[in-house]
């Protein structure tokens, strides 16, 4: 016999029995003996049975499997928004499928279409920078497949989604920054047409506003907030007439690139120019400074996320309203936005807003 190419009917001739007592055995059903299962069990092993999960979900109309899909998985927020996903889902007995777009729009267009070929159960996704046409998952929610958006939003969609309030941990990194005396706070940000960075570039004119501070557009410097922007928007920023004396990040790569062209510049962070980033990557307390930065409490927006998956799916027939759940961000003070203190870089200096879930 091939590998990987036994039945369950290879199974119960095996042990001659049925292939339906096989089929139960294998779903763990409570009618089966534990004798039978454990018997079960040993043969698939030895017969290298592999289920047909597509198969399965043909008849049953249930796959058991949970697609997500990411910008990109190595970044520090993603791969713990994941985690949360998986915390919840396999408790219910639900495996997930992990996908990535590399904020590419035909490739996430493609990746939706694979995970409904698959018949995953529900689809719970972070959409590419690149999307503005919102079709396929459109589609997946007219076949009757829960759709939720976490992290980037979008009003228009009739699906839940999960966010944290990016206008509040925005205006409250600002705020921050003009209580410590900075008068000419720049921002870096991403395409604005991205519901988290036209909300956190908001919330940071607005505290500038609320604060008797003149919002000055040439601040704002915008680009893919990596590693290597952050220096390069600092250097746009000292070719300038105007210099800053603090930064204001979307991003915590985006900052740490400013915090590296400052010290290779000789320019002190946090005395002469301070800063904070946005997402409490594990790398900001590494920092020579330490970085501030604002928690998005990204393994509660997973845990939420897959939590709103599993209310979908017990509805059934009955009409799900869709959910909004908003997570509150929390401003992590560190040494590059305070100057003259020292402070242990696994623990803030002071925690600001603390993190609770509210549903609108």
């Amino acid at each position: 016999m091939k590998k990987g190419k036994s039945t369950i009917h290879d199974i119960a001739r095996k042990l001659n029995i049925t292939a339906s007592t096989v089929s139960r055995a294998l779903n763990d059903n409570p009618r089966i003996s534990e004798a039978t299962k454990k018997a079960v069990q040993q043969a698939a092993r030895k017969l290298n049975y592999q289920p047909n999960h597509i198969a399965a979900a043909l008849r049953n109309g249930r796959s058991n499997i949970l697609g997500i899909i990411v910008p990109t998985i190595d970044r520090g927020f993603f791969s713990s928004v994941v985690r949360g996903i998986e915390e919840i889902a396999n408790n219910s007995r639900y495996n997930v499928m992990i996908c990535q777009s590399n904020d590419n729009y035909e490739k996430e267009v493609a990746t939706v279409e694979a995970l409904l070929s698959a018949r995953v159960d529900g689809i719970i996704a972070s959409y590419a920078k690149e999307t503005t046409d919102f079709t396929h998952f459109l589609k997946a929610k007219e076949k009757g497949i829960p759709v939720i958006l976490f992290d980037r939003s979008n009003s228009a969609l009739e699906v839940s989604h999960v966010l944290i309030d990016d206008y509040l941990g925005a205006y409250k990194a600002t705020e921050h920054l003009i209580n410590q005396g900075c008068k000419h706070i720049a921002h870096f940000t991403n395409t604005r047409k991205i519901s988290i960075y036209k909300e956190r570039l908001r919330g940071y004119k607005e505290a500038l506003q609320a604060n008797g501070m003149v919002f000055d557009e040439s601040m704002v410097v915008e680009s893919n907030l990596q590693l290597a922007d952050g220096k390069t928007s600092m250097e746009k920023l000292f070719k300038a007439k105007k210099k800053p004396d603090a930064i204001f990040s979307a991003s915590d790569y985006s900052a740490m690139g400013a915090l590296q062209y400052l010290k290779e510049k000789g320019i002190d962070v946090p005395n002469e120019i301070k800063i904070v980033g946005f997402s409490n990557e594990a790398f900001t307390h590494l920092t020579e400074p330490t970085l501030s930065t604002v928690e998005q409490h990204s393994l509660r927006i997973g845990n939420a996320a897959a939590e709103i998956f599993l209310e979908e799916v017990k509805s059934g027939d009955k009409k799900f309203i869709p959910q909004t759940v908003v997570l509150k961000p929390e401003l992590i003070v560190r040494e590059s936005s305070v100057s003259g203190v020292s402070v242990n870089p696994m623990s803030p200096i002071k925690s600001i807003k603390k993190p609770h879930v509210s549903t609108e």
